[in-house]
């Protein structure tokens, strides 16, 4: 006689009812309804055991198409309170009574099932889970062991060393897909029984689980073409004081960073260094909390630890608002929606610090750009920590102002510009603004050829004969003052001597009139081969122009003790003579 068999869920979603009916074909096989249901609600929740659960039905249908087995649907299906309450037995329950009602044998794996329904009478048969010879997780890991890579038909591959300093370790066989699976099953479980664990996301094809303080990863088909495990594990918690910072940075921490953001490539340490940033906080007796996805940092019991709400982390954000950290670590920003709420948080006032993955300093404040508006960005942020091997290779400084950007030469070119700058040096290093319709980032080059002390020595060398003051400003250009009645001499006709001017030195040249205010009278001392012009100490180090009768003679720098000396024999000496001689008013203005 052929027997008629009903499974219930426990042994569908893992195959185990398929390879048992393969072994015992032909047979009748009776699907209860409220299984289809409680699959279909896996599926629909996006959980990838209603997909697998999907599959196995799916093959079960192609048996009876191909006559291997007889296939029937029975029984109702369960009230949305039922399927709600699917872990109380309300289901399993519904699965029983139609194995009673067909006369069929309950197949199940699950051991209060099995039970249930032997005290109530009926037929069942226990299938004992798949027997593959496999490990846990946990035990690939050694104690410098950064993460685990298990793929079906591949040698486990396991990654040791730190961040920065690494190499591959592979194991000594070939894992199957079967014990692949049994370790992806295993850790699934663990985490939906363990009060540390959680499993954060899982859809068809994908789970991410956070299993105590391993971060798993598990993906199939369809989306990965086999079975794969990815398993990360922090090697090492440091704080703060392990990093040996400047005092400059740390004083920068304390006083000012509230809009930090931490960027790297993946593996080079960035979690780390955060985890000992909020600790550092933390130990300030700042409120620290954390949005993470997955909630993978390894941090204290003082810091909580917070995740999407409802697979939103705009909720989330909101919620922060109102629980006002002073300090948040948001690890890691992916999405345009993660750049959003980090956005909200900071100018709410919340202290920010971000982690993103950058293969360059800059490239972690440029995916700011488009997300969101320019002149935001020097708001959120303030400072870039660059994470490479384990340790800080940059610190950057984000500043705001009205400029001609480098480069640029015309006044009317002035515009907003974000400077971002070297925090150690406060060598300006990049410029973000606005160009035509394109918001650009442009690499300040550093012009070595262009020595300014050369320039500035041939352009007194070339004037030598008129006074004059020369200031070289950020955007490239030389301002020259002059006294109003030498301007036309140093434009020369049709402009050719400054024009020759600018080509010598290699430099746009502005001429504007040189103004004196208040001018100071001098006591003249004339020696046999210099002149002594007393100015007073107050002026030390000072550039003065030096007045015959209100018009200016030439530019000099007073001495420290105060004092001028001129050769005699030079242009201005004999000048300065002759106007002693005449008894001209001789006075200075400081420029």
């Amino acid at each position: 006689m052929q027997e008629t068999y009903l499974p219930d869920t426990s042994v569908i979603v893992d195959g185990r009812f398929t390879r048992f009916i393969l072994q015992n074909i032909p047979s009748d096989v009776i699907i209860s309804e409220a299984l289809i249901s409680e699959i279909e609600h896996q599926a629909n929740e996006g959980r990838s055991i209603g997909f697998t659960g999907l599959e196995e039905l799916q093959k079960l249908r192609k048996m009876k198409e191909t006559g291997e087995i007889n296939l029937q649907f029975y029984g109702r299906r369960p009230n949305e309170w039922q399927i709600k309450r699917a872990k109380s037995g309300e289901v399993d329950e519904l699965i029983r009574q139609a194995a009673l009602d067909t006369n069929s044998i309950l197949v199940t794996g699950d051991y209060i099932q099995k039970s249930i329904a032997e005290i109530k009478g009926i037929r069942v048969m226990f299938l004992e889970p798949i027997a593959v010879e496999s490990k846990k997780i946990e035990s690939y890991f050694t104690e410098d062991t950064m993460s685990v890579h298990l793929k079906a038909n591949t040698k486990p591959r396991m990654k040791v060393g730190r961040p920065g300093n690494w190499r591959i370790v592979y194991g000594d066989e070939i894992i199957s897909s079967d014990q692949v699976s049994v370790i992806a099953n295993d850790i699934v479980e663990r985490a939906r029984n363990d009060d540390r664990s959680l499993v954060e996301m899982d859809i068809r094809g994908a789970t991410v689980v956070q299993l105590g303080s391993v971060r798993v990863v598990i993906t199939r088909p369809p989306i990965s073409n086999g079975i794969e495990i990815t398993a990360v594990k922090p090697t090492k918690k440091l704080s703060i004081d392990d990093y040996n910072l400047p005092d400059s940075l740390m004083l920068r921490f304390r006083e000012r960073a509230e809009g930090i953001i931490v960027s790297g490539r993946p593996g080079a340490g960035k979690s780390t260094f955060v985890q000992a940033l909020a600790e550092f906080y933390n130990s300030q007796g700042k409120i620290v909390k954390t949005l993470e996805k997955p909630r993978d940092l390894q941090v204290s019991e003082d810091i909580t630890q917070l995740t999407q709400i409802e697979g939103s982390m705009e909720k989330t954000g909101d919620l922060l608002l109102l629980e006002r950290p002073d300090y948040t670590v948001f690890d890691e920003i992916r999405t345009t929606g993660d750049f959003i709420v980090f956005t909200d948080l900071r100018l709410a006032g919340v202290g920010m610090i971000g982690v993103i993955h950058a293969s360059r300093p800059v490239d972690s404040i440029q995916r700011f750009v488009g997300k969101i508006d320019l002149g935001v960005i020097p708001q959120i942020m303030d400072t870039v920590i660059f994470v490479e091997n384990g340790a800080i290779k940059n610190v950057l400084d984000i500043s705001y102002s009205v400029k001609i950007p480098s480069g640029m030469n015309e006044e009317d070119l002035a515009r907003p510009v974000i400077e971002i700058k070297d925090f150690f040096t406060g060598r300006l290093l990049h410029e973000i603004y606005t160009f035509g319709e394109q918001v650009v980032v442009v690499p300040v080059k550093v012009e070595n050829e262009r020595d300014l002390k050369a320039i500035i020595k041939n352009i007194d060398k070339e004037l030598e004969e008129i006074p004059h003051k020369i200031d070289i400003t950020s955007s490239g250009k030389i301002k020259l003052f002059v006294p109003e009645q030498y301007i036309g001499e140093l434009i020369g006709k049709g402009g050719r001597r400054v024009k020759k001017l600018e080509e010598d030195v290699g430099m746009k040249i502005d001429i504007e009139e040189m103004k004196f205010d208040n001018p100071g009278e001098v006591t003249t001392e004339v020696r046999t081969n210099k002149i002594n012009l007393y100015v007073g100490e107050d002026f030390r180090d000072k550039e003065v122009e030096i007045l015959v009768n209100d018009s200016p003679l030439f530019i000099a720098r007073v001495s420290k003790n105060g004092i001028i000396q001129i050769r005699s024999n030079s242009v201005q000496g004999r000048a300065l003579r002759k106007a002693i001689s005449e008894g001209a008013k001789i006075r200075f203005s400081v420029l």
